[in-house]
């Protein structure tokens, strides 16, 4: 188990709740922790991708009346994780000790994905209202952005509204309107939020035509935040949360939903999607080093950058280590 404490008691998102299908066995590795997902009457389950036995992987075994096979000698493990048949001594009990039980993780599922946290959950999944709302009738989700970075690098790509002119100069925004104006932005102890930012972008109707649009950024956690731009009768609001592989390997999910009374069109909207989640990969795969400095003295800054600087002084502040370079205990930070 990584030492983030953190991160380890945080959900984190391994996989779309429609890809986990009854009698199907799923791989994720979160937190440089190898799982396997699976359901259970219905339930989804999270375990340490490991038979108690002899250390081989579940991935390739199969269900039995609501119970995880292992591949290699046929233990039966319940839903529990308790080991309750062992083949080569069918009359034999299996051994009560927690040593033939598989470790199991704490799961939820919600806005249509499954979260899992390693550790012990500090609070609940992160809350997204408008999920709930029915006038949020346009719903599109972007799973699998595989990154080779870490994950606060990625998170700090989808709050930095400075390359959009550049990185998306082809789908967002435009080099012509790079300048960036003030906007307000104020830390809490669990979260930070950012208003009033205002960036030239295109129509969230996708009708080709631009604007300088006002959004706003809710950091929810560490590596979970939520983007709300437009008026609020014709407002796309996404759900961006990153979860970390391992110290320089994530995923990015990306949940959008729309309340603009006219059609979005779905193949443009995928292909649009799809075309900026790979602009963001290749910028953030180019960024070195690859874990997210938190010394502000590591990269220079400038006035417009306020919101990643808070960022990172959240993360030190928290004690975020994993896919970080921590400010060294001797090292003179700015404030």
């Amino acid at each position: 188990m990584v030492s983030d404490a953190v991160l380890n008691n945080d959900w984190h998102v391994v996989t779309r709740s429609q890809d986990l299908q009854e009698g199907k066995i799923l791989k994720a590795r979160l937190l440089g922790e190898d799982l396997v997902l699976w359901r259970s009457s219905g339930e989804a389950k999270a375990w340490q991708d490991r038979c108690p036995h002899r250390g081989s992987s579940f991935a390739t075994g199969w269900v039995k009346k609501d119970n995880l096979v292992c591949p290699y000698h046929g233990f039966m493990f319940n839903n529990s994780g308790q080991c309750v048949h062992v083949p080569a001594h069918p009359d034999q009990p299996p051994p009560a000790r927690s040593k033939a039980c598989v470790k199991t993780f704490h799961v939820q599922e919600r806005y249509g994905v499954v979260w899992v946290c390693l550790g012990t959950p500090q609070q609940d999944v992160p809350s997204w209202p408008e999920w709930d709302d029915p006038s949020y009738r346009h719903r599109f989700f972007f799973g699998y952005g595989h990154c080779k970075s870490s994950a606060p690098r990625n998170l700090e790509n989808f709050i930095d509204v400075n390359h959009i002119a550049y990185v998306h100069g082809d789908t967002l925004g435009t080099p012509d309107f790079a300048e960036m104006g003030n906007y307000k932005i104020e830390s809490k102890p669990d979260g930070i939020k950012v208003s009033e930012i205002k960036v030239w972008q295109y129509d969230v109707d996708m009708s080709g035509e631009g604007e300088v649009m006002s959004a706003s950024l809710d950091i929810l956690r560490p590596l979970t935040v939520c983007l709300r731009r437009g008026t609020p009768n014709d407002r796309m609001v996404i759900l961006f949360t990153v979860t970390p592989v391992d110290e320089e390997e994530c995923i990015g999910w990306k949940l959008i939903l729309f309340n603009t009374p006219g059609e979005v069109p779905e193949a443009e909207m995928n292909e649009l999607s799809n075309k900026v989640i790979e602009q963001d990969i290749t910028a953030v795969e180019s960024q070195r080093p690859k874990r997210l400095p938190l010394d502000l003295q590591a990269e220079f800054h400038l006035p417009s950058d306020r919101t990643t600087i808070a960022y990172r002084k959240w993360l030190s502040k928290l004690g975020v280590t994993f896919g970080t370079i921590p400010v060294a205990k001797n090292a003179v930070s700015s404030r």
